[in-house]
């Protein structure tokens, strides 16, 4: 092979290691890609079990009660701090070990429980839900996932009651979204009792005031001259272990502590390998699906707080002779506020409805929510900081120290760019291996009816796609996302058509492809949502803001695909080329 050639074959493998390492059963996102509408992910709607509910609502109100009365977030930004006191508290509350069981110090509550208690902090205080988020949602969490029950035994009592915190070390200079290029290495010592780490980590959240670190590093695997990626369980007391930067000064969330770490010949026993060897990438992705469910948490509280300052505030504000709220493109602002605050909530718990049930790999839909809130939740904040207009600017009002919060969460686990494409090329594989079949099929001409028939006429000729609802009222929601569906399900396979092989390079079909799944999947858990809330008693009409996320979620589908086939790519690609030789 080529130079080039050889270097793409390495870009395909570390592509089908990093995204295509799980099982790959038909969840709801990949069932879209077959042009399925898997119900049963998105129905019933999750709500907290009955035996589970009081505990949970005690819980809230008492967390309720502390963020308003006692977590001064204005003190933690400018302090560039959370304070000791605070952390204790969060420990005492049981939010440092809400999902935890029982037995060790945890509350044993569902991740639905816990992602509510996460929108409750991060309508508050977004540096504290971060906090929360690295130490319980991605620290501690391969320890609860794949720990042993030694390793459990030792480290996990106090990481759940808060005495002790957790860091989950992945990013480097070399890997950040491309995490299957870490390059910290871990060399087996010769008589196998310990491993050598040396490299270096940055961007870690509570990396330099964390007791027990999960750090990924590059191993060697048996027999081969190969290697792939460990997780170990670090401890900053191990000789070796190096806070380069203790804490990085940065725009927002400034409250977290944010490090540089560094390990030279830093001895670890065999003991703390987490997980099997050689596959940290695994723990990794799967200890993200649960971080991005109460990203997804935290930025609905976020965008919660958002429409409630911009309606007191137009609400309140006169301009003209009238209050703000009678201008329509306020009212515009609003009304998009309150159907995407509906739209995330609703993903945010069926996709944590999700974990709860013990479904397997749910990474589509996890970065699918975590894409979706993190846009919805700039788009909030950017519309409350315009309602408000200079008054935002001021320090004096929240907005501005939240439009600074919420900037890195279209960037942290993972870049929504990157996850874009991650959507897109996970939900195409399945389509691509019946498009080879067929290609294959071509070549033995009594196959091939039958193979092109499952790839493309079934489909083309079927029935629509039937998108059960039990309220007469959203019957033609259901439809209409039922054709939507379809038509996302044949533009699928006209881009493998036309694209094939070098579909993987094509990032502007990936954009509209994944935009197109992730409305899709928001209208399906609004849906799901507005069906439960409308067998209640008392329900008669569509909530309005549900209403007007479906017909807006509508149009962005068909507008996505549509560009499939008609865009500027061309264009688009030749201005990019122009500006980077200089103009």
């Amino acid at each position: 092979m080529t130079g080039k050639e050889t270097e793409r074959d390495k870009q395909v493998k570390q592509a089908e290691e990093l995204l295509f390492s799980g099982p790959q059963k038909l969840g709801f996102g990949k069932s879209l890609f077959f042009g399925r509408y898997a119900a049963d992910w998105v129905t019933p709607y999750p709500r907290v079990p009955e035996s589970e509910r009081p505990r949970v609502e005690a819980s809230l109100a008492e967390l309720t009660r502390f963020v308003e009365q006692s977590l001064d977030t204005v003190a933690i930004d400018r302090a560039a701090d959370i304070p000791r006191d605070v952390i204790r508290e969060l420990g005492r509350l049981g939010v440092l070990g809400m999902t935890a069981p029982v037995e060790l110090g945890g509350r044993g509550f569902s991740q639905l429980a816990y992602c509510k208690m996460l929108d409750v902090v991060g309508a508050h205080c977004a540096s504290t839900s971060v906090f929360i988020n690295a130490h319980h949602s991605i620290g501690m969490r391969g320890l609860l996932l794949f720990g042993t029950e030694s390793q459990k035994s030792r480290w996990l009592r106090p990481l759940i009651s808060g005495e002790q915190l957790a860091a989950f070390a992945l990013t480097e200079p070399e890997a950040g979204s491309d995490a299957a290029n870490v390059q910290t290495t871990a060399t087996p010592s010769a008589d196998g009792s310990h491993y050598v780490l040396n490299g270096q980590k940055r961007y870690i959240t509570n990396g330099a005031i964390a007791q027990v670190l999960t750090v990924m590093a590059r191993t060697p695997i048996p027999g081969t001259d190969k290697t792939a990626i460990t997780a170990f369980l670090v401890t900053p007391d191990m000789p070796g272990f190096e806070v380069v930067e203790s804490r990085m000064e940065k725009l927002g969330i400034r409250g977290t502590v944010t490090s540089r770490l560094a390990f030279h010949g830093m001895k670890v026993p065999k003991e703390n390998i987490l997980g099997p060897l050689g596959k940290g990438l695994k723990v990794a992705l799967t200890v993200l699906d649960f971080g991005r469910t109460t990203f997804g948490a935290c930025c609905t509280g976020a965008a919660r707080a958002c429409l409630r300052l911009s309606v007191e505030h137009v609400n309140h504000r006169r301009q003209f002779g009238k209050t703000l709220g009678d201008f329509e493109l306020v009212r515009k602002k609003i009304a998009l506020m309150a159907a995407n605050l509906y739209a995330m909530e609703a993903m945010t718990h069926v996709t944590a409805g999700l974990i709860d049930r013990g479904l397997e790999d749910y990474m589509l839909e996890t970065a699918m929510l975590k894409v979706f809130t993190t846009e919805a939740l700039w788009t909030s904040v950017n519309d409350a900081f315009q309602v408000h207009g200079g008054a935002a600017y001021f320090t004096n009002k929240p907005l501005e120290r939240m439009l600074r919060d919420a900037r890195i969460n279209q960037i942290g686990e993972g870049a929504n760019d990157v996850l874009r494409s991650f959507i897109a090329l996970v939900g195409i594989r399945g389509p691509a291996e019946e498009l080879l079949q067929l290609k294959r099929a071509m070549t033995k001409p009594w196959k091939a009816p039958a193979v092109a028939w499952r790839f493309g006429a079934a489909r083309v000729l079927g029935r629509p796609v039937d998108v059960p609802v039990r309220h007469a009222l959203l019957r033609p929601h259901a439809n209409h996302l039922g054709v939507l569906i379809r038509s996302f399900d044949q533009e699928i396979r006209h881009a493998l058509f036309v694209h094939r092989e070098n579909i993987l390079d094509r990032q502007y079909v990936h954009e509209r492809i994944a935009e197109a799944a992730m409305s899709i999947y928001a209208s399906a858990c609004v849906l799901s949502r507005l069906d439960d809330e409308m067998a209640r008693p008392g329900a008669a009409a569509i909530d309005p803001a549900a209403y007007y996320f479906l017909k807006i979620s509508s149009r962005r589908i068909a507008e996505q695909l549509a560009s499939l086939r008609d865009n500027d790519d061309n264009s688009t690609t030749a201005a990019a080329e122009d500006a980077l030789r200089g103009g």
